[in-house]
């Protein structure tokens, strides 16, 4: 069963795809961050590299992506790539996943390549109002990625405000399910991990 997670930055698609691993198993599932998959800027100097509008559907390696599902559907293992947020190229290092019953793709934009679309057998979509979206985001690009605060917020005012009206809100149309309020919904994700459970025995 290959599962996609999307929704807006700081909806709580980790939260939600960390609670179905949690519940379901590790041994049983693996998941995946569609981060990882920005494409490599290394011949980018950093200065340009700082501009890339990681919002926009062509700063993902979709064609990595779909082959990498591919390969978990078929029971083969990857070499899944790293990203390195404060530097804005990708890492040296590479992560060995093996396949599991269970695949969980988390991100913004996994719904907008169609082969992607194709490949879920569930499509979850974690709505999240903007305020609390960019509050979460704040913390994160801050504490985690070594951002200032200005620079979060002119992101967001610049790029990612619009490329979520864009490219992200109206992916909630393709889901077949749609969570509110993401990790901070208990109840809802209880459901939607009961169903999987169910689906994965």
């Amino acid at each position: 069963m290959i599962i996609g997670i999307c929704g807006g930055s700081g909806s709580g698609k980790t939260t939600v795809a960390r609670n179905l691993v949690e519940v379901l198993g590790p041994d049983r599932t693996v998941l995946l961050a569609q981060d990882s998959y920005y494409k490599d800027n290394a011949n980018v100097p950093i200065e340009e590299r700082a501009k890339i509008n990681f919002d926009h559907p062509e700063s993902v390696d979709f064609d990595l992506l779909v082959e990498h599902l591919c390969s978990l559907k078929m029971k083969q293992p990857i070499d899944c790539p790293r990203y390195n947020f404060t530097q804005h190229l990708r890492s040296a290092s590479i992560v060995r996943l093996d396949p599991k019953p269970v695949v969980i793709l988390e991100g913004i934009l996994i719904y907008h390549d169609p082969r992607l679309r194709d490949l879920f057998d569930l499509k979850v979509y974690v709505d999240t109002d903007a305020d609390i979206r960019f509050i979460r985001r704040l913390k994160r690009d801050v504490r985690e990625r070594g951002r200032s605060m200005e620079s979060v917020i002119e992101q967001y005012l610049n790029t990612v405000r619009s490329m979520h009206q864009q490219f992200v809100e109206p992916c909630k149309e393709l889901a077949d399910i749609v969570l509110l309020e993401g990790g901070k919904n208990p109840h809802n994700i209880s459901l939607l991990v009961e169903w999987v459970r169910k689906q994965a025995t």
